[in-house]
This record gives structure tokens, sequence and C-alpha cells, in this order.
């Protein structure tokens, strides 16, 4: 008992208290099928940070502690107001199972790519049902070593996605292995509504300044978080899914959010969005928007912040097209597929 006392004593010393904007944190946690998994890390600053500071911990399945096998140090350097996309290490195209490659389109988006060895470090085999630390800090050598204040030198806790020591049960409401979720209903855990942190993206609300540095009571992954689902279906006509002449049904890696983070730290805000091939106004918007394409592309989805359809059409003509969204409030996604496979997403506020 008093071992157990004073590991807690030791884990909670390294808690932080971030002003706003003033530390970095997770803006972007990917847990995609397979080995698909990725965050981005968001510097809030106006100077630029050094990662070998920090390192990435995993607790798995409900785990109240983890170890420094568990855990993997961070290296490179973010800009001000700019993010980095930390990868796992997957990257033999002849991989199968455990080892199998995680997507061109994910590998793309990667600033860096870590723990490619399950047995060296675990830290990125993160499923929806596992806590996610951001810390400072340089871990030691010893794979067993707790994370804590005693071990890791200048320890101090940045940002946790979910809740650690809880182990969030599936859609049948049983929390079995690592088949569970972080779910939309209270309270988050029991496999209620839409299980939103597996086989999902989850984007940081623009209105978040700073990382969760001490244990929540109730992980609500929609408070501070948006979702997208992993993947973009391409539609015909009728609603039903295009397959290729392979038979199989065509989709896309749905990482296009990653490499730029939108947040209210950022010095500037531009109302409209401009792009190459098209724009989007006026963003944010009531509950209608008008989106400019600039070339005839092959589809226009728009989805809300849980990844369903609420607007899709196939084979667009360059114009102006007025769309009447949803007049709740909240973020959308508009998903654009062009006529030689270049794919764009990007967020609509409506307020």
């Amino acid at each position: 008992m008093k071992k157990s006392l004073l590991a807690v004593l030791t884990f909670v010393s390294g808690f932080t208290f971030a002003q706003n904007c003033s530390k970095i944190f997770i803006s972007e946690y990917v847990e995609g099928w397979s080995n698909n998994k990725a965050i981005e890390i968001y510097n809030p600053t106006s100077v630029p940070v050094n990662l070998n500071e920090y390192f990435v911990s995993r607790y798995s399945n409900g785990a109240t502690t983890a170890t420094v096998l568990n855990s993997v140090q961070l290296s490179g350097t973010i800009a001000p107001f700019d993010v980095y996309v930390a990868v796992l290490d997957k990257q033999d195209e002849n991989g199968t199972g455990q080892e199998a490659p995680i997507w061109d389109s994910l590998q793309a988006r990667a600033d860096g790519f870590y723990s490619p060895v399950y047995n060296t470090s675990n830290a990125f085999y993160w499923n929806g049902n596992d806590a996610v630390m951001l810390a400072k800090g340089t871990l030691p050598s010893n794979p067993a070593l707790l994370i804590n204040a005693t071990n890791v030198p200048n320890f101090a806790i940045i940002d946790i996605f979910g809740k650690i020591g809880e182990n969030p049960a599936n859609e049948t409401g049983s929390a079995a292995g690592n088949d569970g979720a972080w779910s939309t209903q209270f309270p988050y855990s029991s496999g209620q509504g839409v299980l939103v942190t597996k086989d999902h993206s989850m984007i940081r609300k623009a209105s978040i300044e700073k990382g969760v540095s001490t244990p929540v009571s109730f992980f609500d992954p929609m408070l501070e978080w948006d979702t997208i689902p992993p993947v973009i279906y391409l539609f015909d006509e009728n609603g039903d899914t295009i397959e290729s002449v392979n038979g199989n049904v065509i989709l896309f890696g749905n990482w296009f959010s990653l490499g730029s983070h939108d947040c209210s730290c950022n010095p500037v805000s531009m109302p409209e969005m401009e792009f190459n091939n098209y724009s989007i106004f006026p963003n944010p918007t009531e509950d209608v928007v008008t989106i400019k394409l600039d070339e005839n592309i092959k589809s226009l989805t728009i989805t809300n912040s849980l990844g369903q359809s609420i607007w899709n059409k196939e084979f667009l003509n360059k114009g102006l097209y007025t769309i009447e969204l949803p007049k709740s409030a909240g973020v959308y996604f508009v998903h654009l597929v062009s006529n030689n496979g270049t794919n764009s997403t990007e967020k609509i506020l409506v307020k």
C-alpha cells in the first residue's frame, strides 16, 4: 500500500499548470485501421520548440502506470505556430500482420517515425482504449522503470489524451482486451453512444489553447475534440459506394487535416480559406456556405463532427455551389476529391 501511494505521489509531482498558448500540446490523434497511428503536436508559441526534450507514453488497456518500454523520446523541432506529425514507423511495403505498412497517404504526412520495434518501444501502438501522454523529460535506458518524477529527469506532464487507468467498453458494453473506445455518451466509457476514439482521428478544437496536465474524472472526447472517420469513400448518385474494377470499395485515407492546426493561439485568423482549386466562404457561417470550384472535381462530401455525411455529390463542374448546413452549431468537414485523385479536407465552423 505504501509503495502504491509513493508511485501516485511521484507521478502527481510531475503535473504542470500551463498558461494558455504557452506550451506545446497534442492537436490531432490518429487511430486508423491496422498500423495507421499518429499524433500531431502543435506549438502555440512564438519561438521554436526542441522536441528532443519531450517523450510520448502509452497507458494500455486501462493501465495506471507506464514504463520506459511503453514510451519513446521524440526528436526534431516545431516552428512557431506550426505542427509536428509523429507516425508509427511501419514502412515496409511487404510487411504483414503486426508489421503491416502504414498507408502511403499517411506516410507522406509524417515529420518523424517512431517505435519500429514493438519489444523496444510500444508507445505508438495504441488502440481506441489506450490513454496517451505527451510529457517533458529525458527517458532513462532501463525499459522497466516507471514513468514518474523519480525516474525521469525534468519530468513534467504536458498533455493527456484519454483517461489513465480506465479501459472503456466496446459497443456491446463489455470492456475486453483492446476492443473498446471512449464514446459520445456519459460516462463515455460504457460503450453507449458513438465510439469515437477507435478507427477515428480526433482533432483538437480551435478554442483549446493548452493541454490537459491533470487526470480527468471523466474523459468526454467531444469536449475538446472533433472527430472524423479514418477513410473517405466515393459514392454514386444513389448514395452507394463505388467499387474498383477488382470489386473493392474505393476509399482514401482521411489524413488531410494533418500538417496544420487551426487555433485561437495563431496570430492570424483568416475569415475565408483559400486553396489552389477551391475556396469556402463565409467561414464561420450561421447556416449557409458557398464553395467556389475553379475546376471540375470528382466528388464533394460534407460530414458532421461524428463523420456522418450530410451532403454528397459526384462529378461537379467548376462554379459556385451554395449549400445549406444544419442549424446546429459545431464543426463540419468538407471533403473534396479531384479528377486526378488529389484529396482535400477543410473545416467549416457553424456558429
